[in-house]
Protein backbone atom coordinates (compact mmCIF):
# COMPACT_ATOMS: atom_id res chain seq x y z
CA UNK A 1 0.00 0.00 0.00
CA UNK A 2 1.40 3.37 -0.92
CA UNK A 3 2.19 6.22 1.41
CA UNK A 4 -0.15 5.13 4.14
CA UNK A 5 0.19 2.56 6.81
CA UNK A 6 -0.93 -0.77 5.48
CA UNK A 7 -2.77 -1.16 8.73
CA UNK A 8 -4.97 1.71 7.62
CA UNK A 9 -5.14 0.31 4.11
CA UNK A 10 -6.64 -2.93 5.31
CA UNK A 11 -9.00 -1.15 7.63
CA UNK A 12 -10.38 0.91 4.76
CA UNK A 13 -10.19 -1.71 2.01
CA UNK A 14 -13.42 -3.53 1.13
CA UNK A 15 -12.47 -6.73 2.95
CA UNK A 16 -15.05 -6.30 5.68
CA UNK A 17 -16.63 -3.52 7.68
CA UNK A 18 -14.74 -3.09 10.93
CA UNK A 19 -17.97 -2.10 12.61
CA UNK A 20 -19.50 -5.41 11.60
CA UNK A 21 -16.58 -7.58 12.68
CA UNK A 22 -16.79 -9.60 15.87
CA UNK A 23 -14.57 -8.20 18.64
CA UNK A 24 -11.93 -10.29 20.37
CA UNK A 25 -12.81 -10.82 24.02
CA UNK A 26 -11.04 -14.06 24.83
CA UNK A 27 -11.71 -16.37 27.76
CA UNK A 28 -11.07 -13.86 30.49
CA UNK A 29 -9.42 -15.07 33.68
CA UNK A 30 -10.09 -13.43 37.01
CA UNK A 31 -8.55 -10.15 38.09
CA UNK A 32 -6.91 -11.92 41.01
CA UNK A 33 -5.29 -14.52 38.77
CA UNK A 34 -4.10 -11.81 36.40
CA UNK A 35 -2.26 -10.07 39.25
CA UNK A 36 -0.12 -13.18 39.65
CA UNK A 37 1.57 -12.12 36.41
CA UNK A 38 3.47 -9.53 38.47
CA UNK A 39 5.70 -12.43 39.50
CA UNK A 40 8.02 -13.16 36.54
CA UNK A 41 8.29 -16.79 37.62
CA UNK A 42 4.52 -17.38 37.47
CA UNK A 43 3.32 -19.68 34.70
CA UNK A 44 5.09 -21.19 31.70
CA UNK A 45 8.39 -19.55 30.72
CA UNK A 46 8.90 -18.52 27.07
CA UNK A 47 11.84 -20.38 25.59
CA UNK A 48 11.54 -23.15 28.18
CA UNK A 49 7.97 -24.39 27.71
CA UNK A 50 6.71 -25.92 24.44
CA UNK A 51 3.37 -24.18 24.97
CA UNK A 52 4.77 -21.18 23.13
CA UNK A 53 5.65 -23.25 20.06
CA UNK A 54 3.67 -26.46 19.75
CA UNK A 55 0.29 -25.94 21.41
CA UNK A 56 -2.46 -26.61 18.85
CA UNK A 57 -5.67 -25.88 20.75
CA UNK A 58 -8.23 -23.21 19.90
CA UNK A 59 -8.41 -21.71 23.39
CA UNK A 60 -6.11 -18.78 24.10
CA UNK A 61 -2.80 -19.97 25.61
CA UNK A 62 -1.18 -18.41 28.68
CA UNK A 63 -1.11 -15.49 29.29
CA UNK A 64 -3.58 -14.50 26.56
CA UNK A 65 -6.66 -15.20 28.67
CA UNK A 66 -5.43 -13.03 31.57
CA UNK A 67 -6.42 -9.69 30.09
CA UNK A 68 -6.64 -7.23 32.98
CA UNK A 69 -4.08 -4.58 33.84
CA UNK A 70 -1.32 -5.91 36.10
CA UNK A 71 -0.91 -3.37 38.89
CA UNK A 72 2.47 -2.24 40.23
CA UNK A 73 3.71 -4.15 43.27
CA UNK A 74 6.27 -1.56 44.36
CA UNK A 75 6.43 2.20 44.76
CA UNK A 76 9.09 4.23 43.03
CA UNK A 77 10.06 5.76 39.71
CA UNK A 78 9.40 3.80 36.52
CA UNK A 79 12.15 1.71 34.99
CA UNK A 80 14.35 3.27 32.34
CA UNK A 81 12.57 1.63 29.41
CA UNK A 82 9.15 1.03 30.95
CA UNK A 83 7.28 3.34 28.55
CA UNK A 84 8.85 1.63 25.54
CA UNK A 85 7.85 -1.81 26.84
CA UNK A 86 4.36 -0.60 27.73
CA UNK A 87 3.92 0.59 24.14
CA UNK A 88 5.18 -2.72 22.84
CA UNK A 89 2.95 -4.77 25.17
CA UNK A 90 -0.14 -2.81 24.10
CA UNK A 91 0.76 -3.44 20.47
CA UNK A 92 1.38 -7.11 21.19
CA UNK A 93 -2.13 -7.54 22.59
CA UNK A 94 -3.41 -6.45 19.18
CA UNK A 95 -1.18 -8.90 17.31
CA UNK A 96 -1.95 -11.78 19.67
CA UNK A 97 -5.69 -11.19 19.38
CA UNK A 98 -5.38 -11.06 15.58
CA UNK A 99 -3.91 -14.55 15.44
CA UNK A 100 -6.13 -15.88 18.22
CA UNK A 101 -9.22 -14.69 16.34
CA UNK A 102 -8.01 -16.56 13.24
CA UNK A 103 -7.37 -19.75 15.22
CA UNK A 104 -10.90 -19.57 16.59
CA UNK A 105 -12.51 -18.62 13.26
CA UNK A 106 -10.83 -21.09 10.89
CA UNK A 107 -9.60 -24.67 10.74
CA UNK A 108 -7.13 -26.54 8.56
CA UNK A 109 -9.69 -27.14 5.80
CA UNK A 110 -10.44 -23.39 5.57
CA UNK A 111 -6.99 -22.79 4.11
CA UNK A 112 -6.75 -25.97 2.06
CA UNK A 113 -10.07 -25.16 0.39
CA UNK A 114 -8.71 -21.70 -0.49
CA UNK A 115 -5.69 -23.27 -2.18
CA UNK A 116 -3.05 -22.85 0.51
CA UNK A 117 -0.68 -25.53 1.89
CA UNK A 118 -2.16 -28.04 4.32
CA UNK A 119 0.26 -26.83 7.01
CA UNK A 120 -1.08 -23.24 6.96
CA UNK A 121 -3.45 -23.51 9.93
CA UNK A 122 -0.75 -25.21 12.01
CA UNK A 123 1.73 -22.43 11.21
CA UNK A 124 -0.84 -19.83 12.24
CA UNK A 125 -1.30 -21.61 15.56
CA UNK A 126 2.46 -21.65 16.05
CA UNK A 127 2.73 -17.93 15.31
CA UNK A 128 -0.14 -17.35 17.76
CA UNK A 129 1.87 -19.26 20.34
CA UNK A 130 4.97 -17.15 19.66
CA UNK A 131 2.90 -13.99 20.12
CA UNK A 132 1.62 -15.31 23.47
CA UNK A 133 5.25 -15.75 24.47
CA UNK A 134 5.90 -12.15 23.46
CA UNK A 135 3.10 -11.02 25.78
CA UNK A 136 4.81 -12.70 28.69
CA UNK A 137 8.28 -11.48 27.76
CA UNK A 138 7.08 -7.88 27.50
CA UNK A 139 5.19 -8.08 30.79
CA UNK A 140 8.36 -9.24 32.49
CA UNK A 141 10.42 -6.41 30.96
CA UNK A 142 8.21 -3.78 32.65
CA UNK A 143 9.42 -2.96 36.14
CA UNK A 144 7.41 -3.66 39.30
CA UNK A 145 6.79 0.10 39.73
CA UNK A 146 4.80 0.46 36.50
CA UNK A 147 1.48 -0.77 35.17
CA UNK A 148 1.57 -3.67 32.73
CA UNK A 149 -1.15 -2.80 30.15
CA UNK A 150 -4.12 -5.11 29.79
CA UNK A 151 -5.98 -6.07 26.63
CA UNK A 152 -8.56 -3.95 24.87
CA UNK A 153 -11.24 -5.46 22.65
CA UNK A 154 -10.15 -5.65 19.02
CA UNK A 155 -11.78 -5.94 15.61
CA UNK A 156 -10.05 -7.00 12.42
CA UNK A 157 -11.02 -6.58 8.75
CA UNK A 158 -10.86 -10.16 7.50
CA UNK A 159 -13.70 -12.45 6.56
CA UNK A 160 -12.05 -15.48 4.96
CA UNK A 161 -8.72 -17.29 4.70
CA UNK A 162 -7.34 -15.11 1.90
CA UNK A 163 -8.20 -11.75 3.46
CA UNK A 164 -6.70 -12.95 6.75
CA UNK A 165 -3.44 -14.01 5.08
CA UNK A 166 -3.21 -10.68 3.27
CA UNK A 167 -3.41 -8.91 6.61
CA UNK A 168 -0.78 -11.29 8.05
CA UNK A 169 1.74 -9.99 5.53
CA UNK A 170 0.78 -6.39 6.24
CA UNK A 171 1.13 -6.76 10.00
CA UNK A 172 4.34 -8.77 10.00
CA UNK A 173 6.18 -6.51 7.57
CA UNK A 174 5.03 -3.42 9.48
CA UNK A 175 6.23 -5.04 12.72
CA UNK A 176 9.72 -5.26 11.28
CA UNK A 177 9.61 -1.59 10.26
CA UNK A 178 8.49 -0.25 13.64
CA UNK A 179 10.89 -2.41 15.64
CA UNK A 180 13.84 -0.70 13.98
CA UNK A 181 12.55 2.54 15.48
CA UNK A 182 11.64 1.08 18.83
CA UNK A 183 15.20 -0.15 19.32
CA UNK A 184 16.30 3.48 19.01
CA UNK A 185 13.84 4.53 21.72
CA UNK A 186 15.22 2.03 24.23
CA UNK A 187 18.06 3.20 26.47
CA UNK A 188 19.28 -0.05 28.00
CA UNK A 189 21.40 -2.43 25.96
CA UNK A 190 19.44 -5.37 27.40
CA UNK A 191 16.22 -3.86 26.05
CA UNK A 192 17.76 -3.29 22.65
CA UNK A 193 19.00 -6.88 22.50
CA UNK A 194 15.59 -8.26 23.49
CA UNK A 195 13.87 -6.18 20.79
CA UNK A 196 16.36 -7.40 18.21
CA UNK A 197 15.57 -10.99 19.19
CA UNK A 198 11.84 -10.32 18.78
CA UNK A 199 12.42 -8.64 15.40
CA UNK A 200 14.25 -11.74 14.21
CA UNK A 201 11.26 -13.89 15.15
CA UNK A 202 8.88 -11.56 13.32
CA UNK A 203 11.12 -11.81 10.27
CA UNK A 204 10.77 -15.60 10.35
CA UNK A 205 6.99 -15.23 10.42
CA UNK A 206 7.12 -12.93 7.40
CA UNK A 207 9.52 -15.23 5.56
CA UNK A 208 7.09 -18.11 5.99
CA UNK A 209 4.26 -15.97 4.62
CA UNK A 210 6.23 -14.86 1.58
CA UNK A 211 7.52 -18.33 0.73
CA UNK A 212 4.56 -20.57 1.50
CA UNK A 213 1.59 -18.30 0.94
CA UNK A 214 2.62 -15.81 -1.75
CA UNK A 215 5.34 -17.88 -3.46
CA UNK A 216 7.59 -14.82 -3.40
CA UNK A 217 11.36 -14.52 -2.99
CA UNK A 218 11.72 -13.51 0.69
CA UNK A 219 15.14 -11.89 0.36
CA UNK A 220 14.84 -8.17 1.00
CA UNK A 221 18.28 -7.02 -0.10
CA UNK A 222 21.25 -6.23 2.14
CA UNK A 223 19.23 -4.37 4.80
CA UNK A 224 15.67 -4.16 6.02
CA UNK A 225 14.19 -0.69 6.28
CA UNK A 226 15.03 1.51 9.25
CA UNK A 227 12.21 3.85 10.28
CA UNK A 228 13.10 6.02 13.28
CA UNK A 229 9.67 6.91 14.71
CA UNK A 230 8.11 3.72 16.00
CA UNK A 231 5.16 5.38 17.74
CA UNK A 232 3.94 6.83 14.47
CA UNK A 233 3.48 3.31 13.10
CA UNK A 234 2.03 2.03 16.38
CA UNK A 235 -0.54 4.82 16.35
CA UNK A 236 -2.09 3.45 13.16
CA UNK A 237 -3.02 0.24 14.99
CA UNK A 238 -5.48 2.16 17.15
CA UNK A 239 -7.91 1.54 14.32
CA UNK A 240 -8.16 -2.09 15.46
CA UNK A 241 -9.21 -1.12 19.00
CA UNK A 242 -12.91 -1.00 19.89
CA UNK A 243 -13.44 2.55 21.21
CA UNK A 244 -13.85 2.70 24.97
CA UNK A 245 -12.86 -0.94 25.48
CA UNK A 246 -9.39 -0.53 26.99
CA UNK A 247 -8.78 -0.98 30.72
CA UNK A 248 -9.14 2.36 32.47
CA UNK A 249 -5.66 2.12 34.00
CA UNK A 250 -3.90 1.46 30.69
CA UNK A 251 -1.42 4.20 29.76
CA UNK A 252 -1.94 6.21 26.59
CA UNK A 253 -1.11 4.09 23.54
CA UNK A 254 1.31 4.84 22.13
CA UNK A 255 3.00 7.25 24.49
CA UNK A 256 3.72 9.90 23.39
CA UNK A 257 1.04 9.98 20.70
CA UNK A 258 1.15 12.52 17.85
CA UNK A 259 -2.14 11.62 16.16
CA UNK A 260 -0.87 12.41 12.66
CA UNK A 261 -3.18 12.44 9.63
CA UNK A 262 -3.38 9.13 7.79
CA UNK A 263 -2.24 8.90 4.17
CA UNK A 264 -3.43 6.80 1.29
CA UNK A 265 -2.56 6.35 -2.33
CA UNK A 266 -5.31 7.36 -4.73
CA UNK A 267 -7.72 4.71 -5.91
CA UNK A 268 -6.33 5.05 -9.44
CA UNK A 269 -2.89 3.75 -8.37
CA UNK A 270 -1.61 1.15 -10.82
CA UNK A 271 1.85 0.51 -9.41
CA UNK A 272 3.75 0.96 -6.14
CA UNK A 273 7.14 0.13 -7.57
CA UNK A 274 10.07 2.56 -7.48
CA UNK A 275 9.60 5.10 -10.26
CA UNK A 276 5.79 5.00 -10.12
CA UNK A 277 3.89 8.27 -9.67
CA UNK A 278 1.05 8.19 -7.18
CA UNK A 279 -1.42 10.68 -5.73
CA UNK A 280 -1.73 11.31 -2.01
CA UNK A 281 -5.07 11.15 -0.27
CA UNK A 282 -5.70 12.14 3.35
CA UNK A 283 -8.42 9.72 4.29
CA UNK A 284 -9.71 10.90 7.66
CA UNK A 285 -11.97 13.94 7.18
CA UNK A 286 -11.65 14.77 10.88
CA UNK A 287 -7.84 14.79 10.82
CA UNK A 288 -6.47 16.71 7.87
CA UNK A 289 -2.99 18.23 7.50
CA UNK A 290 -2.46 21.95 7.54
CA UNK A 291 0.03 23.15 4.92
CA UNK A 292 1.57 26.57 5.41
CA UNK A 293 1.58 28.56 2.15
CA UNK A 294 5.20 29.66 2.47
CA UNK A 295 6.60 26.25 3.42
CA UNK A 296 8.10 23.60 1.14
CA UNK A 297 6.97 20.08 2.00
CA UNK A 298 8.52 16.76 1.10
CA UNK A 299 7.58 13.14 0.75
CA UNK A 300 10.37 11.36 2.59
CA UNK A 301 10.90 7.73 1.60
CA UNK A 302 12.87 5.41 3.89
CA UNK A 303 14.39 2.26 2.38
CA UNK A 304 17.24 0.20 3.81
CA UNK A 305 19.26 2.48 6.06
CA UNK A 306 18.85 5.55 3.81
CA UNK A 307 16.08 7.98 2.93
CA UNK A 308 15.30 10.17 -0.07
CA UNK A 309 13.22 13.36 0.03
CA UNK A 310 11.04 14.40 -2.91
CA UNK A 311 9.60 17.97 -2.95
CA UNK A 312 5.82 18.07 -3.32
CA UNK A 313 3.48 20.86 -4.35
CA UNK A 314 0.83 21.46 -1.68
CA UNK A 315 -0.28 24.95 -2.74
CA UNK A 316 -3.38 23.80 -4.66
CA UNK A 317 -4.47 21.15 -2.19
CA UNK A 318 -7.23 20.17 -1.45
CA UNK A 319 -8.71 21.35 -4.73
CA UNK A 320 -6.02 19.44 -6.62
CA UNK A 321 -4.34 16.20 -5.65
CA UNK A 322 -0.73 16.03 -4.52
CA UNK A 323 1.37 13.79 -6.74
CA UNK A 324 4.75 12.26 -5.98
CA UNK A 325 7.07 9.76 -7.63
CA UNK A 326 8.49 6.93 -5.55
CA UNK A 327 12.29 7.25 -5.90
CA UNK A 328 13.44 5.07 -8.78
CA UNK A 329 16.80 4.57 -7.06
CA UNK A 330 15.31 2.09 -4.63
CA UNK A 331 15.67 -1.62 -5.24
CA UNK A 332 12.34 -3.42 -5.58
CA UNK A 333 12.89 -5.32 -2.35
CA UNK A 334 11.52 -5.31 1.18
CA UNK A 335 9.46 -2.31 2.22
CA UNK A 336 9.56 1.45 1.86
CA UNK A 337 8.31 3.67 4.69
CA UNK A 338 7.07 7.13 3.72
CA UNK A 339 5.97 10.31 5.48
CA UNK A 340 5.10 13.87 4.53
CA UNK A 341 7.48 16.27 6.30
CA UNK A 342 8.31 19.96 6.39
CA UNK A 343 12.06 19.28 6.40
CA UNK A 344 14.16 17.12 4.05
CA UNK A 345 14.95 13.78 5.63
CA UNK A 346 12.35 14.23 8.42
CA UNK A 347 15.19 14.54 10.96
CA UNK A 348 12.85 14.67 13.99
CA UNK A 349 9.38 13.29 14.65
CA UNK A 350 8.09 16.85 14.94
CA UNK A 351 8.96 17.51 11.29
CA UNK A 352 6.53 14.79 10.18
CA UNK A 353 3.10 16.22 9.31
CA UNK A 354 1.37 13.10 7.94
CA UNK A 355 1.92 9.38 7.78
CA UNK A 356 3.77 7.12 8.02
CA UNK A 357 2.99 4.63 5.31
CA UNK A 358 4.45 1.27 4.42
CA UNK A 359 4.93 0.55 0.74
CA UNK A 360 5.00 -3.21 0.36
CA UNK A 361 7.39 -4.30 -2.40
CA UNK A 362 7.15 -8.06 -1.80
CA UNK A 363 4.61 -8.96 -3.10
CA UNK A 364 3.93 -5.58 -4.69
CA UNK A 365 0.76 -6.84 -6.38
CA UNK A 366 -0.80 -7.50 -2.97
CA UNK A 367 -0.26 -3.88 -1.93
CA UNK A 368 -2.06 -2.59 -5.04
CA UNK A 369 -4.88 -5.06 -4.51
CA UNK A 370 -5.50 -3.65 -1.04
CA UNK A 371 -6.12 -0.11 -2.30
Amino acid sequence: MAVRSLFQACLLAPLISVAAANPIKGKIGSFAETQKLADPSYGPVPGQDPLFSTYYGKDAPFPGYLRDVVLPTKKGPPGTDDVVWQNLLSAEWIIFDFYQKAVESFNASSFVAAGYPNTTYQRIQEIRNNEAGHLRLFQNMISATSVKPGACEHQFPFYDATSFLALVTVLEVSSMAFLTGLVQDAKMSSSQAAMLAIAETETRHETWSLLEIWKTNPFAGPSDTVFPYANQILDTTNGFIVPGSCPKLNPVYPSPRQGLPALSAGKDTKSLLPGATISLNFTDPTNQPSFMPDCQYYAVFFHGIANISVPINTTAWPEHEIHVTIPKQFETKGVIAAVVADTPGAPTKETVVAGPGIILEQPAALAVALL
